[in-house]
């Protein structure tokens, strides 16, 4: 059983200077040989007792028939209450390639941010435990960082050749927060921040994720407004999206802390300086 206990502190501080990376060229980013190149594939979970074993043996089974490099499914569990943290042992006990990694404070950026910087991994990468996005996008995602073409790569449900069946509610959401993102930062070049979807270069994720401070649902989209603002190459991978109607995400909240979040990125950029959360759930805050 490879289980890692991690109640990590991660500090805030005060507002600093916005010092990003330098910016990193094509010769910079050669990966590993196939052979050679270590994969994590992250699953943050809270409560998800009825999805982890089929969707773990679903994602080992896709990983063992196509991907080519050295992989393991990490499963990050976000404080459960259920019976998560058992089958997520019992998993890791079966499976070698399986590990689990138990927070004790909830926040999925929390999960990401631990599971990706304690990870020795080439390239890390998340996908949600309900599988509502394709695998067949999965290693489109990962080749375009280990071919050298991008630091980070997402699944894009607004790519003219994505596929997507979900509630008109939650297409108006979508497309009004990529909007908002738009106008707020014209130039930015994702087509799509919330697809739960995604993989980022072990470069990236050393230089970047020092600099991200939600621990909550915003956290993929600060991320990749950092990469842009630094000049990573961002790879969007047109996917087939089906919405899981027993979603969790509470969508008032949300979208609350996504509007804040992006007006405090926008203020960041043009003042220079680091700014700490405008908002943030008390269970999703730092110690």
């Amino acid at each position: 059983m490879s289980v890692i206990s991690a109640p990590v502190t991660i500090p805030q501080g005060s507002s600093r200077a916005l010092r990003g990376p330098v910016r990193v060229t094509a010769d910079q980013t050669t990966m590993k040989s196939s052979d050679h190149l270590r994969l994590d594939v992250v699953l943050p979970v809270y409560n998800e007792e009825k999805d982890l074993a089929r969707s773990c043996h679903t994602l080992a089974a896709f990983l063992s028939d196509h991907c080519p490099y050295q992989w393991r499914i990490v499963i990050a569990d976000n404080a459960s209450t259920d019976a998560t943290p058992v089958i997520a042992a019992e998993l890791s006990r079966e499976d070698s390639r399986i590990r689990h990694l138990r927070l004790d404070l909830k926040g999925r950026g929390r999960a990401l941010r631990t599971a990706w910087l304690s990870s020795d991994a080439d390239i890390v990468s998340y996908m949600d435990i309900d599988l509502s996005t394709d695998l067949k996008g999965f290693m489109p995602m990962i080749n375009a960082i280990a071919h050298g073409d991008a630091e980070v790569a997402i699944g894009s449900r607004f790519k003219k050749q994505s596929q997507v069946d979900r509630c008109l509610k939650r297409e108006v959401l979508s497309r009004t927060f990529i909007g908002l993102i738009k106008l707020f930062f014209p130039r930015s070049t994702f087509s799509d921040a919330q697809c739960g979807f995604k993989a980022v270069s072990r470069r990236a994720v050393d230089d970047l994720l020092p600099h991200v401070k939600n621990l909550g649902w915003f956290f993929d989209t600060e991320l990749l407004l950092l990469a842009d603002h630094f000049g990573y190459r961002i790879e969007d991978i047109p996917v087939r999206w089906i919405e899981d109607r027993d979603s969790r995400v509470r969508i008032v909240k949300t979208g609350l802390e996504h509007s804040l979040g992006v007006l405090r990125m926008r203020l960041s950029f043009l003042t220079g300086i680091e700014l700490g959360e405008f908002y943030a759930h008390p269970m999703e805050r730092t110690a």
